[in-house]
This record gives C-alpha cells, sequence and structure tokens, in this order.
C-alpha cells in the first residue's frame, strides 16, 4: 500500500495573480503558506484487474476512459502501465469548496502517488508542473498555479509567476519567532459555505484576458501588497502584515460580486471591531474560510463563537506533499 498526504494552504498576499492571464503580460507573485490539514490519497493493487475509485463515489470499470473523475481520469492516463489493475482511495481533514486549495492538494497527492507506484522521483517542482499540467492544461480549468505549487514544496513560500509560465519558489526568509508568532496570530474560522471557485475564477480570467482595466490594475495592487507584505514579514514587522490583509481583502472583494455577501461582510467587521488588525476570505471567494491576524486572539475567538463560526486550528507544514507509507 502506498499513502500519500499533501497539505492545505492559505494565502498570505498576492493571490490571484498566478492565473495565466495575468502573470503571461505582468509577472505575478504572491505568499502561500501550507498547513497541517491534509489531503489523503491511498493507493493499492487489488487482487482483480479494474480501476477501483473511492471518493465521494464508488467507482469500478475497466478502462481509464470510462472514469467519472475528471482529475483521477487524466492522471491515469499518465500512468497507463500502472491503470490496469488499481484501487484508489482519498480522504481529506478539510471538505473541497473551502479554499484552502483541496483540488491541487489531491492533484498532487495522486501524482505523487502514482509516481511511487511506478518506482520513479519526482522533485517538488516537476510534480507541481505535472499537477499544473492535468489541471490546466487538460482539463482547462480557470485556475492559477499557487494551489499545486504549495502543495508540493510546503512550508511559507514565495512564488514568482514569470511570463514565460516558469515558477521560482522561495522560502520567506523568516525569524524563528516572527515564525511562530505568525502561525500563533493567524486564525481561520469556517463560515458555513462551500463553493466552486470555477465562476469567480472564470469571471477574473476572461476580464483579464480581455484587459479589462478595473481587474488589471485591481490585480496589479494586490501584488504589490504580497511584495509589500514580503517585506513587513522578513522585518519582523507583523502589525503592518495585519494591516495589509485588510487592505487585501478590500481590493479582492471589488474583483466581483459573487466574491463576499452581506453576511461575510458582516462576520468580516465583527472580527475588526474584536481586535483584528486584518483578515480575508481564503480563496476565490464566496465562501469558506475567513482568516484573521489578531494580536489579542481570546475576544476574537469569542467573538466569532458567539456568531455561529467554527474555528479550525492548525500549524504549519514544512514537508510538502509526503509519501507516509510505501
Amino acid at each position: 500500500m502506498i499513502i500519500v498526504r499533501s497539505p492545505l494552504r492559505i494565502s498570505l498576499g498576492g493571490g490571484g495573480t498566478d492565473l495565466a492571464s495575468y502573470y503571461r503580460d505582468h509577472g505575478g507573485f504572491l505568499i502561500a503558506a501550507a498547513i497541517d490539514k491534509y489531503v489523503y490519497v491511498s493507493i493499492i493493487k487489488p487482487f482483480q484487474p479494474g480501476i477501483y475509485l473511492k471518493y465521494s463515489e464508488i467507482e469500478h470499470v475497466e478502462e481509464v476512459d470510462q472514469v467519472k473523475h475528471r482529475i483521477i481520469r487524466e492522471a491515469l492516463k499518465l500512468f497507463r502501465s500502472e491503470a490496469g489493475q488499481i484501487e484508489i482511495t482519498t480522504l481529506a481533514d478539510i471538505p473541497a469548496g473551502t479554499g484552502l486549495g483541496s483540488s491541487g492538494s489531491f492533484t498532487t497527492a495522486l501524482l505523487r502517488g502514482l509516481h511511487a507506484q511506478a518506482r520513479s522521483i519526482i522533485h517538488p517542482r516537476e510534480l507541481a508542473e505535472q499537477a499544473c499540467h492535468v489541471e490546466i492544461d487538460l482539463l482547462k480549468e480557470p485556475i492559477g498555479k499557487q494551489d499545486q505549487y504549495i502543495a508540493a514544496f510546503g512550508g511559507i513560500t514565495c512564488f514568482t509567476f514569470h511570463r514565460d509560465g516558469t515558477v521560482d519558489a522561495q522560502p520567506l526568509a523568516l525569524q524563528e519567532d516572527t515564525r511562530n508568532m505568525l502561525s500563533d496570530n493567524i486564525l481561520i474560522f469556517f463560515t458555513g459555505y462551500a463553493r466552486s471557485a470555477s465562476d469567480i475564477l472564470r469571471d477574473q480570467d476572461n476580464r483579464t484576458r480581455q484587459n479589462d482595466s478595473s481587474m488589471v490594475d485591481n490585480l496589479h495592487f494586490v501584488k504589490d501588497i504580497g511584495l509589500r507584505s514580503k517585506a513587513a514579514l522578513e522585518r519582523g514587522d507583523l502589525s503592518t502584515f495585519g494591516k495589509l490583509l485588510h487592505e487585501h481583502w478590500e481590493h479582492k472583494r471589488r474583483r466581483s460580486s459573487g466574491m463576499s455577501s452581506s453576511q461575510i461582510d458582516h462576520w468580516y467587521n465583527l472580527g475588526i471591531e474584536a481586535g483584528a488588525l486584518g483578515g480575508k476570505l481564503i480563496g476565490a471567494g464566496g465562501g469558506g474560510f475567513l482568516m484573521f491576524y489578531a494580536d489579542e486572539k481570546q475576544r476574537l475567538r469569542h467573538v466569532m463563537r458567539e456568531a455561529g463560526l467554527s474555528e479550525v486550528r492548525f500549524h504549519m507544514d514544512f514537508e510538502g506533499t509526503k509519501v507516509l507509507v510505501q
């Protein structure tokens, strides 16, 4: 049996500039952090021929082209020699559609498991690019490269997206006390809303391709916030980072009418009134997790709990996608 885990992620600045429609013309930059909430993929060779899949549905088919799960189908096409007799099971600590990059984490974990099954070695950069190839090139999803890269690399990482499609990954240069305080002072709360990011991202993608000035200028500003966040974090200025989160959210929510809602705005304002320096919805928007940065956390936790939101506590993950059992 092969068991692989791949971390979910939070975005700390610059999110949205990892879509090709933006970085192909302007270059992108963002900071992402992997967290210790995971997608797990297990792979075994069953006794009988065929493809056996267990996720939110159960499939048993004879040929790769019959697989309904789009990501699994395209991944297995890359490993046809392994696909004649295989059983794949997937589990996750947190449901899909909550803004933590679960699709990219799943794709990365699945491909890492298939490479282990085939006894092939793959570098995190190659793994991230192969996951991007499956989701972006083959399945034509209107998404960026952030999720696959942070899942593969782990850590708190700066990603630069070049116009030619290449990506530089560099760990954020944090002092140990800054890293510990950052991890302690970021809190995430589930809004109760799961959603697909595709519609929001497709709108951003289309408007950027059409050179919509309001969208492009918005992404320019968000990229600049990402760069300023990097500088603030590396000099240990967490108060400025928290305020930049707020500035980031104010610009991010202008990208699309579906980015926020009156209920989400209400919860966000409650968090700020409770002492958070800043925050935002994680992911494309519309639901999922609210993230706040707060020096004083007790009041924030109390207010969010009274508002009916559940906190998910976490630590940072510094291992990235990893084979646990082989």
